[in-house]
């Protein structure tokens, strides 16, 4: 990869990693599902510039309501009600299991014994950070970040099923649908007097977080993403999201003063060899079985 193309994946890693600070402070001034239509309102704007997406519109109306309705309710829910925007950013990364999980239930794809063990690393270490999580962490928090994995993962499989699809288009598209459901979701649990205060007193840091969720993190971060996606294999280009819990957790110290506790950094360290055998397991393993026979 290009000193140039390392650097647009760093800046992606940044934008992606301190997104979660960004929710958290977001989350503030603004209750979580009016968050998530203002963010995907905004996110679809550039619409009037970018060509749909050559799929069906049942492919387009699976992949918002999946990978963007369902995970980002549930993640916004759950950092409002107590997920520290550190852990939320390490444990949303259980879609990489999810994924493998429902692409074997729905796609017919092969586990392979690497991916297992993966799979019981990070369990292991998500069960760690879930039953040891403190004060500072809910366990409601915890499930929902979870759940809101779960439809990453979901999301992941339809894009799969779509096949070969520009992810800027993707995305930009895939935000028009959102943002009736999330105003719909903020009616019924939020209520039209919360709203009305909300936006009548939307303090400026609320503001910017919007816009940065809005535009930094989905705009500028899945196209620039999809770039690099476009030049290089998908196996050199997907090892750099192991970065962004790291940026996550360290943003979340710096910015928020997050710590953790001796067993949540156990369990953020399980799940990071986790991820790492999920993703370079194979590659090792093909490296070193050749030498044994």
């Amino acid at each position: 990869m290009s000193p140039k193309d390392l650097l647009i994946a760093t800046v992606v890693i940044l934008a992606w990693g301190v997104n979660f600070v960004v929710i958290k402070l977001g989350l503030h001034g603004v209750p979580p599902m009016l968050l998530g239509a203002l963010r995907f309102a905004l996110a679809a704007v550039p619409v009037i510039f970018v060509k749909r997406p050559q799929i069906p519109l049942r492919w387009l109306f699976a992949y918002s309501l999946t990978i963007s309705l369902g995970q980002f309710a549930l993640l916004f829910y759950g950092m409002y009600v107590g997920m520290p925007a550190g852990l939320a950013s390490l444990v949303l990364q259980a879609q990489a299991f999810f994924t493998l999980m429902f692409a074997a239930m729905f796609l017919g794809e092969r586990i392979r014994a690497v991916n297992v063990a993966g799979l019981l690393i990070a369990a292991a270490g998500l069960a760690l950070i879930g039953i040891r999580g403190g004060q500072a962490m809910t366990v409601t928090g915890f499930l929902f970040t979870l759940a809101a994995a779960s439809m990453w993962a979901l999301g992941n499989v339809v894009t799969k099923r779509m096949g070969k699809v520009d992810l800027l288009s993707l995305v930009v598209w895939g935000s028009l649908i959102p943002p009736l459901p999330f105003l719909a979701l903020s009616l019924i649990f939020e209520g039209p007097a919360r709203i009305e205060a909300s936006l009548a007193h939307i303090p400026l840091v609320s503001v910017l977080a919007i816009l940065y969720l809005a535009f930094v993190a989905t705009i500028v971060g899945y196209s620039l993403w999809g770039k690099l996606l476009a030049r290089y294999p998908a196996g050199s280009v997907a090892p750099f999201s192991l970065l962004v819990p790291v940026v996550g957790l360290a943003s979340a110290a710096v910015f928020l003063d997050e710590g953790l506790s001796a067993a949540q950094v156990a369990g953020a360290a399980l799940v990071m060899a986790g991820l790492v055998v999920n993703v370079f397991g194979a590659r090792l393993a093909q490296r070193i079985l050749p030498t044994t026979r």
